[in-house]
């Protein structure tokens, strides 16, 4: 039963650690082209990809809490924390 709750966990810890790792690059691509993306006029899309990325980081996080992974959890949480407040940054129309 150990070896079995061991191969979870150590499934869980590399499906939150690939995940974060996509979710911190995404995010830094949507920082980077933020700027550029509202001068271009186009605030309503990079406002999409902002709240796109919150539901997902937003599900990862509610995952790594059900599954017992605080730290992913928390990281997550930070990364939402991040996504808000550039949504926030975003002019409207």
């Amino acid at each position: 039963m150990s070896d079995e709750h061991d191969n979870e966990s150590r499934e869980d810890f590399e499906f939150f650690s690939n995940e974060y790792a996509q979710a911190l690059q995404a995010f830094k691509a949507i920082e980077d082209q933020s700027t550029t993306l509202m001068l271009l006029g186009v605030a309503d899309d990079l406002r999409g990809f902002v709240d796109q990325f919150i539901d997902m980081a937003s599900r990862t996080r509610r995952l790594a809490d059900e599954k017992n992974q605080p730290h992913f959890a928390e990281w997550f949480a930070e990364l939402v924390e991040k996504a808000e407040a550039l949504r926030g940054a975003i002019p409207q129309r």
